[in-house]
């Protein structure tokens, strides 16, 4: 089974952890590998063991971000179905991308911290596989097989309608001045009414609530093995 570098190398998790730091603190463009090589007590030529370029680094870092907010939701699949519901899986959306720094500036298109990495292929891959957008996108035929969505309306519009109701959250959370200080007490309330009110009404009842968080795992399963699969058969 694919694993990652750092579970085997402490080289390897303190160069991670030196670069994240680093990351976050001044952006991609302001970090080098050297830098990155000292504050980790590495040579340069460690990090290129594991990474053949900072641009694979970096994006390795970002992938590890979409892992743990998917294992979160594994989790909770696993021991909770009911958060399989539109009304909370959508929140839970929203705030597994925004706690996590790398998720938010993807979803954010923050390009004064990522740089040209916000374009790069396999930043890029890791929204299609794992991005916000995407999961709802490939949950959204579940719930409505399931009586957990409204089906007198045509896919694509619901699909397209949803995302850009969660894209509108993202931006608000990330610029909260945006709509002349507009705010309210639980953003998550908010969100989960918003979403019972674009999907409409449940009925759904606990057999297939159950096979909805099924379907879920399953579909979550089979992407994290794929994001994890390109980062490590890579270099690292």
């Amino acid at each position: 089974m694919a694993q990652l570098v750092e579970q085997d190398s402490g080289k390897a998790a303190r160069i991670l952890a030196a670069a994240r730091e680093l990351l976050l603190r001044r952006g991609v463009k302001g970090v080098t590998i050297a830098e990155i090589a000292e504050r980790a007590h590495v040579g340069k030529g460690t990090v290129y063991l594991y990474w053949g370029t900072k641009e694979d680094l970096f994006v390795g870092l970002f992938a590890r971000d979409f892992l743990a907010a998917v294992d979160e939701m594994i989790e909770l699949f696993g021991t909770d179905p009911d958060a399989a519901r539109p009304h909370r899986f959508c929140p839970l959306l929203v705030r597994t991308a925004l706690e996590r720094p790398f998720m938010r500036a993807l979803q954010t298109g923050d390009a004064d911290s990522l740089g040209i990495l916000l374009e790069h292929p396999r930043s890029k891959e890791l929204m299609g596989s794992l991005g916000p957008s995407e999961l709802l996108y490939a949950v959204l035929p579940v719930w409505r097989a399931h009586h957990l969505a409204r089906t007198d309306w045509p896919i694509d519009e619901q699909a397209y309608a949803l995302r850009a109701l969660l894209s509108g959250f993202f931006q608000l959370a990330s610029s909260p001045h945006a709509l002349n200080e507009v705010t309210v007490a639980e953003p998550e309330r908010t969100v989960s009414a918003a979403v019972t009110a674009l999907l409409g009404e449940q009925t759904a009842g606990a057999a297939e609530v159950r096979a909805t968080a099924e379907e879920g795992l399953r579909l979550l399963h089979a992407r994290r093995a794929a994001v994890l699969a390109t980062i490590t058969t890579t270099k690292e």
